[in-house]
């Protein structure tokens, strides 16, 4: 991350340089916090037009105008699908966001975040009260600090769900991209659970995408991937790594999906059934690294 003050006077502009030969940048009013942690220096800014920006090493994470979109797609999406969670995982996921989206669902009875960073936690409490809205408070909430990959390795609990709302494979988030972790994730789903991962904006990101594809051939009947469009990720749509034994659960009718989101008595602003539906349809170019990754 480079920051600067702009030559117009404007304010203080934060740049990210984490996709080779492109420099993107976001003003800042102000910093809010800026420090670092055992693992990784964290950055809060106050921007002009994205709400709070949270940066980890540099890197754009969340922004509050927008994490719902990301929260709302790795968390609903998979609990509609698979139409009866109780037990979920989720590895990362320190700002409380997707805790927050996945608690909602009066279905889950556990949840269990694994973050390896404790400073992330009291950071979140403080500075994105707005993002987990208390979901640390939840009963059924429970945190474990730990790094994640030896989790999933060591526990003896069962899951329904897990998902994996980890950084770009640079840093501590690195392991969280390898087969051997996602082995170890299927090993802790009970019968047809599903994971979910995320994995970048494929236009830039072929690589994140492609390895984590080829893992989850060999370890899942059903092994795709799901799109969404973050604005803050710059470069095109996000994709979502889809994992599961049972492959009817990426073809669940719509009527279905309508019934559950219903049922659910959510409020969404980004996912809807139909919106579920069509996630799964991707552009050529992104099946054709799904598919040369099963090969």
């Amino acid at each position: 991350m480079t920051h600067s003050t702009s030559d117009a006077g404007q304010g203080t502009w934060y740049s990210e340089t984490l996709h080779r030969g492109l420099r993107t940048s976001i003003e800042a009013r102000k910093v809010l916090f800026d420090s670092e942690t055992e693992h990784q220096r964290l950055v809060v800014i106050e921007s002009v037009g994205f709400g709070k920006v949270v940066l980890l090493d540099g890197v754009i994470q969340l922004t509050t105008s927008d994490e719902f979109i990301y929260h709302e797609m790795l968390a609903h999406l998979p609990i509609l699908a698979h139409g009866a969670v109780s037990d979920v995982l989720i590895v990362g996921g320190g700002d409380g966001g997707m805790a927050e989206e996945a608690l909602k669902h009066d279905g889950v009875k556990r949840l269990t975040m694994v973050e390896i960073d404790a400073g992330v936690i009291d950071f979140a409490r403080e500075h994105l009260a707005e993002v987990n809205k208390g979901c640390f408070d939840d009963p059924r909430f429970d945190l474990v600090i730990a790094d994640g990959k030896d989790f999933v390795a060591s526990t003896d609990k069962r899951y329904d769900l897990v998902i994996v709302d980890s950084t770009d494979p640079i840093g501590p988030g690195e392991v969280l991209f390898t087969e051997t972790f996602y082995g170890a994730c299927k090993s802790i789903l009970k019968p047809g659970g599903i994971l979910v991962t995320q994995n970048g904006v494929p236009f830039f990101q072929a690589g994140e995408l492609k390895a984590t594809m080829a893992a989850f051939s060999g370890l899942f009947a059903d092994a795709s991937c799901y799109l969404a469009s973050v604005p803050t990720y710059f470069g095109g749509d996000m994709a979502f790594g889809w994992g599961t034994d049972n492959a009817d659960l990426r073809t669940v009718p719509l009527e279905t999906l309508k019934a559950r989101y219903a049922a659910s008595g959510i409020d969404t602003r980004y996912y809807t059934p139909e919106v579920h539906q069509a996630a799964f349809a991707l552009p050529a170019y992104v099946r054709d690294m799904v598919e040369a990754a099963g090969r």
